[in-house]
Order: structure tokens, then C-alpha cells, then sequence
């Protein structure tokens, strides 16, 4: 955060082939060293493997799966008096896309598939439908947040 003026946010172009905005983020969020058309291909494989598993168009169970784990509040520290405390805050909703994502991407290398196509189009398949690591993790931080409810009045 600067200490004058305002960051300003930089407009992401939308993806090539399925002009979305939210595809090419998450294509970012993948790319390593700046080799973006790696990045890319992982994506569109793992896509096309979720369309061979569920005879459908990917695009909108991937919309669903960032929808599906996109949390609403998180806990963040707070110090008062000499003491920390947890304290509950709702999330906004930039931070709630780029957390999915980063859960999503975190959770399918930790899978066990060949390839990370493979592992990313598992991951998005579970989180689409409520379940596997990501989902979880969207679960513990609303369930943490929900434990320190209490220091709510903490918040600033």
C-alpha cells in the first residue's frame, strides 16, 4: 500500500480461446518464468479432459468450481493490548477470486495424477462438485472465522 495516490489495477486481457477474463487469470496464476504459452496448454488440456470425462462444455463447471470455493470471510490477525486475536473479516470480492485460484492451483499440486493437466483437471472437477483440497480449505477458514466470531467487535 502506497503512502500517496492509489494503485491502479491493471486491466487483464481475456484469454484467446475462450475469451474469459477469469481463464486468463488463472493462466497467470500458473505461469512460472514467464512462459505463458506452457501455462496456457496446461489449462486447455486439463480443460479438455474435464470435457471428456463429462460430456459437457468445461468452461462453466471451471466458472463453477472458482465459484464453489471462493470464500466469504477469513480470519486476520489483530493486536490489542498486548494480545493477539483472530478476528473475522468478510473478504473482498478480488480476494475471493485470487484466493480460489491460488487454493485450486496449491491443492492440485499436491495430487497424485500424472501430469499437471491431469492433477489440475481433478482438482476443479472435485471443487465443482463440493469436495477435495481446495474445498476443504474454504471450509477450515469458515469454520476458524466462525470459532473467533467473538472478537468480531475487533475489527477495523
Amino acid at each position: 500500500m502506497p503512502r500517496k495516490g492509489e494503485v491502479v489495477k491493471r486491466e487483464i486481457l481475456p484469454d484467446p480461446k475462450f475469451k474469459s477474463e477469469l481463464v486468463a487469470k488463472f493462466i497467470n496464476r500458473i505461469m512460472r518464468r514467464g512462459k505463458k504459452n506452457l501455462a496456457q496448454s496446461m489449462l486447455y488440456e486439463a480443460l479438455d479432459i474435464i470435457h471428456q470425462k463429462t460430456k459437457e462444455d468445461p468452461l462453466p463447471l471451471f466458472q463453477k468450481a472458482i465459484e464453489t470455493i471462493k470464500p466469504v470471510v477469513e480470519v486476520r490477525s489483530r493486536r490489542v493490548g498486548g494480545s493477539t486475536y483472530q478476528v473475522p473479516t468478510e473478504v473482498r470480492p478480488s480476494r475471493r477470486t485470487t484466493l480460489a485460484i491460488r487454493w485450486i492451483l496449491a491443492y492440485a499440486k499436491q495430487r497424485g495424477e500424472k501430469g499437471m493437466a491431469a492433477r489440475l483437471a481433478g482438482e476443479l472437477l472435485d471443487a465443482s462438485n463440493g469436495r477435495g483440497g481446495a474445498f476443504k480449505k474454504k471450509e477450515d477458514t469458515h469454520r476458524m472465522a466462525e470459532a473467533n466470531k467473538a472478537f468480531a467487535h475487533y475489527r477495523w
